[in-house]
């Protein structure tokens, strides 16, 4: 056999695996709900409303339980999330196809229904931090033009409505004296606040991840949770990214995403699994 053929014969036996009936967050290609293997089988790669099926990459799946899984949100902030935000022209398309703004506050509200535990992870920076010696690209780009700026650790004058400040339709479910708001991320990911700290004291070991931005700080609290021991899900549609005329940040994190996690799915689903498993 030709080694072209071969290497063909290779790549059609890997994708060729189940089919699922239910691409919900628990299934998994071990799971009863198998409908056919075959090599014919559809391919149905992810987007930000459409969970894989069937793309050649294992389905670990996601479990939801009661008591050690967390919803945890990133950025849920003004400077992302509205029109008058500083960030607002580089993701707003992102935003507005995925419905971001929407879906998150569907998760917010599930979870206050099911008594599903809560943590937020902000973004804030202060004065010292903008005589850091040195920064990233988009550090840079942030620290230029002010993006989630405070006057201090323990000042909130002017924060109300301010970009830094959580979207009204949010507050209810973050100022419901549940939610968890941790110490401030300073780059993207968790590691220099205390989010893995808090989460670990409330015996949470899975995480529901979702908010802003796809890239960077999602992808970064996703990567660091896993590697501290966390099984981590990503919803897919509750998320967005900074798309430029040469770059799309939203792809580059829903790639990874999708190889990293042990699950993805969107919101419709998700919400729907988090009331399954709170009806047991």
């Amino acid at each position: 056999m030709a080694p072209r053929t071969i290497l063909l014969a290779i790549l059609v036996g890997f994708v060729g695996v189940a089919v699922y009936v239910d691409t919900s967050l628990a299934k998994n290609h071990n799971d009863s709900t198998k409908e056919v293997e075959t090599k014919n089988a559809e391919v149905v790669v992810a987007t930000a409303k459409t969970p894989p099926v069937n793309d050649g990459l294992p389905m670990p799946g996601f479990d939801i339980t009661p008591l050690t899984t967390a919803l945890m949100i990133t950025d849920p902030q003004n400077d992302f999330l509205t029109p008058d935000g500083v960030a607002w022209d580089v993701v707003s398309k992102s935003v507005k196809a995925n419905g971001t703004v929407e879906n998150l506050e569907a998760l917010f509200k599930v979870a206050d229904e099911t008594g599903l535990p809560v943590f937020i992870s902000p973004h804030y920076y202060y004065p010292s931090d903008h005589r850091w010696k040195f920064e990233g690209t988009l550090e840079v780009l942030m620290h230029e033009i002010k993006m989630f700026d405070r006057p201090s650790q323990l000042d909130v004058k002017n924060f109300k409505g301010s970009g830094s400040d959580w979207l009204e339709r949010y507050k209810p479910y973050i100022n419901n004296g549940k939610t968890v708001v941790t110490s401030p991320h300073k780059v993207y990911g968790p590691e220099s606040n205390d989010l893995v700290l808090q989460m670990r004291k409330a015996g949470i070991n899975k995480v529901i991840l979702a908010g802003m931005s796809a890239n960077l700080c999602v992808e970064s609290h996703m990567r660091e949770l896993i590697e501290q021991g966390f099984e981590v899900m990503i919803v897919t549609d509750a998320t967005a990214a900074a798309i430029t005329e040469h770059y799309d940040g939203y792809k580059a994190a829903l790639i990874n995403f999708r190889m990293i996690a042990s699950s993805i799915n969107n919101t419709e689903n998700t919400v729907n699994a988090i009331k399954d498993a709170y009806k047991k």
